[in-house]
């Protein structure tokens, strides 16, 4: 029997009708291998995977090949967005092995939860050099059956290589100028000059490096740092990996140019890019980094926000194409120069095609564009744009959208409340600012327990069964940070502390390294640990920038040595592999430049207050922390925050302290002294 249908997660429940006889992971699929004495096929995806959805439809859904994975197998289905750690054990093991890794996973373990052979997506039938699903199968249970003393001896080999991968950056040291200065020189040397971002096809959007490049520009005024950013955003912005007509980016692009994505939609990405816009519009003033700002904070409140006000965590790649029935990539998102001229008509529909970047030949499949704004498109009126996006936006409304993966994991909302807060600060929305709040109010509600432990994910309000990993902890702690500094609440402050304590006592270790698990977590067969940041901010390098940040509103010593001591990874790190390392890279910066700790008192009746208050959340000061607020007494009375501690109005004005390295400037109560202490432009 399939055990999925009672799941929460979306990816499992697209499973849970296969004729496999799919497990949830635990220990009673453990049980039954041992029972039968046969190996488990573990299968990990997520909802809004392409090849995991090609996957099943060619094998899952198959008859021939689910009855003989009943029959030899106990087969495990894990999202694993719901188990990051499983998924980071196994994917750690097939990397080691295979030299790369992705999704679908496909690991055969013992009964013991011990991998023996591994890959990714395998096809019906052999092609490409690869082994067609089937003969994968029959092979593994040859080998079972015929060599069971080789698949114990390499399982356990496997088990042990892992286990000696314990890292201790902790003892590394803090990073320096010197390293963050090397980090620099290497990202230089990878980066696209003609295309903007790093590397070659795939290119994926390089949000936390483009952060560090943002805070390296702030605290030393280097300006190939920034305009490296500045001209990666603006090729992103332009390409076809940002959605021209509905705001937000895809998961990456298929090529170099920015110019064809792979079409999901993920929650993290838009989040992360969208606090990048809105920095970059902070440091410049530019209207496109302010208007893709905006845009992707609308698309994440228009399409990903849940009823109980979370945000959802992915829109799939694949949709269906109205003339066929099928199910493929980019069928919601691409045109021909027909279809735009049937919707706006032949004159606008030319106009459109020219400016979009729509051509006969097509830059998709099938003739299809996928639209972009190139540099050399027609010069046209704003206003006409605008219609044009608007009966295009509510043309492509009609066509059959992708599904969306409705959970809502709690790291991933952390880094969405942040850019919401800042976005709706920055940019005078109050109803970003609220949908912030209305996310962080889930967050506590549902995901938060009476000891402060998050579990990881929710649904429909429901919470989840699945513990909270570091990331969860390091990201929701920032959000609320973010927060308490755009609201001037100090119980977002309070709320963080509890997340920084518990990264403290139960994912730490002695030597000041982190785990992504909670030592009181189930166990497997290595404790997960890595400090990179791929996708989104590692657990590791996201509790560092919360410690950090906490640090900085208490005073206390305790968190900023844990944070200083977390980031001896950057330190190992930053000059070697810095495009995988790049939030560590920008949280380092804010340790470098202090951070700074902003105080802002006044009357909250005093309208200049507000201005103030905004002044300094518009510093480029990097990490820097701003309170807000009544003047706190000596004996707790007053404002919410410990940095409004006995500080006083200047002649009854609003008054703003800004201190770093134990060292305050003198009190301002001028908006444009203000911006000069936090290096800010003023837009």
């Amino acid at each position: 029997m399939n055990r999925l249908a009672d799941s929460q997660s979306p990816y499992l429940l697209q499973h849970a009708t296969n004729p496999v006889d799919w497990w949830p992971w635990g220990e009673a699929a453990m049980t039954e291998a041992k029972r039968r004495g046969v190996p488990i096929l573990l299968s990990v995806g997520y909802a809004s995977c392409h090849w995991c959805h090609v996957m099943a439809h060619e094998s899952f859904e198959d008859e021939l090949a689910a009855a003989y994975m009943n029959e030899h197998f106990v087969n495990i289905k894990v999202d694993r967005e719901e188990r990051p750690d499983v998924d980071a054990v196994y994917m750690e093991a097939v990397q080691a092995a295979t030299g790369q890794g992705g999704w679908p996973m496909t690991v055969f373990l013992t009964p013991d939860a011990e991998p023996f052979y591994f890959g990714t997506y395998f096809p019906p039938e052999p092609r490409h050099g690869m082994p067609s699903f089937m003969q994968v199968l029959e092979g593994v249970r040859t080998a079972w059956v015929g060599r069971p003393e080789e698949v114990a001896e390499v399982a356990q080999r496997i088990v042990r290589d892992l286990a000696g991968r314990q890292l201790d950056y902790g003892k590394a040291g803090t990073p320096g100028p010197e390293e963050l200065a090397q980090a620099l020189l290497g990202l230089t040397r990878e980066y696209d000059a003609v295309r903007g971002g790093f590397g070659g096809a795939p290119k994926f959007p390089p949000s936390m490096v483009l952060e560090f490049l943002l805070r390296h520009h702030a605290r030393t005024g280097g300006e190939g740092a920034l305009q490296m950013a500045a001209d990666t955003c603006e090729a992103m912005a332009r390409g076809g990996i940002y959605d021209q007509l509905g705001g937000g980016f895809a998961r990456y692009s298929v090529d170099r140019e920015w110019v064809v994505p792979h079409f999901e939609k993920m929650l993290y990405d838009n989040a992360l890019l969208c606090r990048v816009y809105a920095h970059l519009w902070r440091a410049t003033g530019s209207d496109l980094a302010r208007r893709v700002a905006l845009e992707t904070a609308d698309f994440m409140v228009r399409e990903l926000r849940t009823a109980e006000g979370g945000f959802a965590s992915a829109l799939d790649a694949d949709s269906e194409d109205p003339l066929t029935g099928k199910h493929v990539e980019g069928a919601y998102y691409a045109w021909t120069p027909a279809q735009l001229a049937e919707v706006l008509g032949e004159d606008d529909g030319a106009l459109a095609a020219a400016y979009f970047g729509v051509t006969d030949e097509g830059t998709f499949e099938h003739g299809a564009s996928v639209l972009q704004l190139p540099q050399d498109g027609p010069v046209v009126d704003a206003g006409v744009i605008a219609g044009i996006r608007e009966r295009l936006l509510a043309a492509r409304a009609g066509r059959p959208a992708p599904g969306r993966d409705d959970k809502v994991v709690a790291a991933w909302n952390g880094l969405a409340i942040a850019a919401l807060a800042e976005c709706g600060a920055y940019f005078e929305r109050p109803d970003l600012v609220e949908r912030a709040t209305e996310a962080a109010d889930l967050l506590v509600r549902v995901h938060m327990d009476g000891r402060a432990r998050l579990a990881r994910t929710s649904k429909d309000g429901h919470v989840g069964p699945n513990a909270g990993v570091l990331e969860d902890y390091g990201d929701v702690a920032e959000g609320f940070l973010a927060l308490a500094s755009v609201t001037g609440e100090g119980v977002w402050l309070e709320f963080a502390g509890f997340l920084v304590d518990l990264v403290l006592d139960r994912f730490t270790a002695e030597d000041g390294s982190l785990y992504d698990t909670a030592h009181d977590a189930e166990r497997l067969i290595r404790r997960p640990q890595d400090p990179t940041d791929t996708a989104a901010p590692s657990g590791w390098t996201a509790a560092a920038g919360a410690l950090l940040s906490y640090a900085a509103h208490t005073g206390s010593q305790a968190h900023r040595t844990a944070a200083e001591r977390a980031l001896g990874v950057v330190h190992a790190l930053g000059p070697r592999v810095p495009r995988f390392i790049g939030h560590g890279l920008a949280v380092a910066e804010a340790l470098l430049d202090g951070p700074r700790e902003v105080a802002v008192v006044g009357h909250p009746e005093d309208p200049a207050l507000a201005g103030m208050h905004r002044t300094a959340l518009l510093g480029t000061a990097p990490g820097a922390v701003v309170a807000v607020g009544l003047p706190r007494a000596a004996d707790g009375s007053g404002g919410e925050f410990p940095l409004l501690a006995e500080r006083t109005l200047v002649h009854d004005l609003p008054t703003a302290y800004v201190c770093r390295h134990f060292v305050c400037a003198r009190p301002t109560t001028d908006p444009v002294e203000l911006a000069d202490q936090l290096g800010a432009v003023r837009p």
